[in-house]
Parts: structure tokens; C-alpha cells; sequence
């Protein structure tokens, strides 16, 4: 009840018993590096999204970049704020008592380590739900899943994570400087209180279920491009299935990998009482982890396409000179092939070709 009497000085108390010293020219140094490469990457990615909404301007094509744009543009956002106060925080020797005495500059590193955390992750979930019901239910997807739609479901989740990162503060509980002085999140250090364990456990628990979602929805989205792979006799449609499927697994892997270290130890610290095992050394290699997520994001999901598989797959045959499958596969895109399919099932006469079917073949 004390951080609610005095707030300013809430987030101070660590400083006064820490036990963590990092290197600060290593550590302005990777501060500096994922900053740079994360805004790099993502502005790249924020060009790609811009050509291809100008190239596919069709419908079935809007839901797609408008949350790719969204997931691009947290990314982005989330590295230019984190990254900027980061990299002050060192520039300042991470003397937080002269520049932070009101706790302002804390409580806004805080607010925005959770909602950049957490929104990226529930707006992979939205594209996996996406994705799943493109694949499953295609018609589905072509007549309902409109533009209007896709931005109340992005308004609706950046509502929730800003949420999510404003509820210490609605609650009158501070945010914390972590052992290592550089950061700001919820308590770490002697989690007595059950409202701080209950904010650790919610991160980690928001942070499990929307990979939990992820996992399913690209599970499902993969066996059924696989069915459709192995049950299909014709070429065109392999280039969409081998990509998509290389765009799943990577996506999974690279959610899960890069965010559970931090969301374990996150749910570590929430379930024990007192003090913690784990270490300020494990928390920030936890906290990088998560932070490459954001920079392999536009990686996987826009550049990871048809072109760079292509030249990859050139460069491989070449070096390896083994003829494995002809490059004719790689004749049409998965973009291409899912207007394709949009196209047909929202046209007229595609009822009447599916209903008169069965009578010619049962005329022959």
C-alpha cells in the first residue's frame, strides 16, 4: 500500500539494494543495434505493405495488409519509443533519481514495455485467426471478413493491450526500475503483494494464450493446405502451398522461441513468494529474446514470400546440384491464387458450374 501513498517514489526502491552491473558500452551497444535494425527492418516492411496495397487493392487482399500494416507499425513504433528512452536512460549514466523524481518517465517505459509487448502478440493471433479462416472457409472470408471489420478488430485490440498497460496505473501501483537500472516494468524484486504477482501472472498468461492461439489456428491453417497438397493433382497450386507452409512454421517457431524465455520468467517471478532465482542477467537475455521478435517480424511474414524461397531455392540447387523439383512450381503466388479463389466464389455463374457438374458426370 505504500507505492499507492507515494507513487514518485515508488519505483526507486531497488536502487538502493541492486546487485546487477552490466557492462554499459555492451549495453548501449545492443540497445543501439536492436533499435536501429528493428526501425530498419520495419520501415522496409511499411514500403512493401504500401506497393503491394497499391498492386491489390481487391478485397480479399485488404484484411491481410491492413493487419500486417498494424503489426508492422507497433513494431515500429515499439522500437523507436522503448529504444529512444533506452538509449537516454544510458546516455545518462542511469541515474534515474536526478531525471526521474516524479516517476513520469518510469511509469511511461512502463506503459509502453507492456502495450508493445503484448500487442504485437495479440495481433499475430488476429492474423493466425485470419489465416485460418481464409484457408478453411474461404467464402466465408471473401463476403464477411471486410475492411470495416479488420480495422474494429485492430482498434479493439490496441484498446485491450493499452488497457493492459495503463490497469497499474488506474490502481494507483507504480511501476519499477529493474536490478539493471535500464528498464522500467511491473515488480520483480520481494513480489509479496498478490496484486503485483497478479499483473505479472495476467502479462504472462495474455502472452501464452495469444501463442496458444497462434500455434492452433497455424497448425490447423497447415494441415489443411496440406490435405488440399496431397489430394490436389495439379502444379499450379503447389508454390502456394510450400510457401505458406514455410511462412507457418517459421512463425511459429520464431513467436515461440523468441517470446518464452521472458513470459516463463515472468510467470516464475508471479508464482514464487519473496525473492526470485531468477537474476537481472536472466531477465534482460529474456528481454532481448523478446525484442528479436519484433525484429524478425516483417522478416516472417512479409519478406519470408515466393521471390526470396525462389533464390534461395536457385542458390541451394546450385550449390548442393541436386534436382529435387522443377522451378515450374514456382509459377504463380499465393496472393495471385487467393484472388483467384475469392474471385470464383464470388461470381454468379460459380453456383451453377458446381450444381451442373455432377449431371455431366453422371450423363458420361
Amino acid at each position: 500500500m505504500n507505492s499507492s501513498k507515494s507513487p514518485g517514489l515508488a519505483g526507486f526502491g531497488v536502487l538502493k539494494n541492486t546487485t546487477c552491473h552490466t557492462e554499459k558500452k555492451i549495453s548501449v551497444f545492443f540497445s543501439i543495434i536492436f533499435m536501429t535494425v528493428g526501425i530498419l527492418s520495419n520501415s522496409l516492411a511499411i514500403v512493401i505493405l504500401m506497393k503491394a496495397y497499391q498492386r491489390f487493392r481487391q478485397k480479399s487482399k485488404a484484411s491481410f495488409l491492413l493487419l500486417a500494416s498494424g503489426l508492422v507499425v507497433t513494431d515500429l513504433f515499439g522500437h523507436l519509443i522503448n529504444g529512444a528512452i533506452a538509449v537516454f536512460v544510458y546516455a545518462s549514466d542511469k541515474d534515474w533519481i536526478r531525471f526521474n523524481q516524479s516517476n513520469i518517465l518510469c511509469s511511461v517505459f512502463g506503459i509502453c514495455m507492456v502495450f508493445f509487448g503484448l500487442c504485437p502478440l495479440f495481433l499475430g493471433s488476429v492474423m493466425a485467426v485470419e489465416r485460418c479462416i481464409g484457408v478453411t472457409k474461404p467464402i466465408f472470408h471473401s463476403t464477411k471478413m471486410t475492411s470495416r471489420h479488420v480495422k474494429m478488430m485492430l482498434t479493439m485490440v490496441c484498446l485491450f493491450a493499452v488497457l493492459i498497460a495503463l490497469l497499474p496505473i488506474l490502481r494507483f501501483r507504480a511501476y519499477q526500475i529493474q536490478a539493471s537500472r535500464t528498464w522500467c516494468f511491473y515488480k520483480t524484486e520481494h513480489v509479496e503483494d498478490w496484486e503485483d504477482r497478479f499483473y505479472l501472472l495476467l502479462f504472462s498468461c495474455l502472452g501464452f494464450l495469444a501463442l496458444a492461439i497462434s500455434f492452433l489456428c497455424n497448425a490447423v491453417t497447415g494441415i489443411t493446405l496440406l490435405r488440399v497438397k496431397f489430394k490436389s493433382q495439379q502444379r499450379q497450386g503447389r508454390s502456394h502451398h510450400f510457401e505458406m507452409i514455410i511462412q507457418l512454421l517459421a512463425i511459429m517457431c520464431v513467436s515461440c522461441i523468441c517470446w518464452s524465455p521472458f513470459l516463463v520468467a515472468m510467470a516464475r517471478i508471479g508464482l514464487r513468494e519473496g525473492r526470485s532465482e531468477d537474476t537481472c542477467e536472466t531477465l534482460l537475455f529474456a528481454l532481448r529474446m523478446a525484442t528479436w521478435n519484433q525484429i524478425l517480424d516483417p522478416w516472417v511474414y512479409i519478406l519470408l514470400r515466393k521471390a526470396v524461397l525462389r533464390n534461395l531455392y536457385k542458390i541451394t540447387r546450385g550449390c548442393c546440384g541436386v534436382h529435387v523439383m522443377n522451378l515450374h512450381m514456382w509459377e504463380l503466388s499465393s496472393i495471385k491464387n487467393s484472388l483467384k479463389v475469392a474471385a470464383i466464389s464470388e461470381s454468379p455463374g460459380s453456383s451453377k458450374q458446381i450444381n451442373l457438374q455432377p449431371l455431366s458426370s453422371m450423363g458420361q
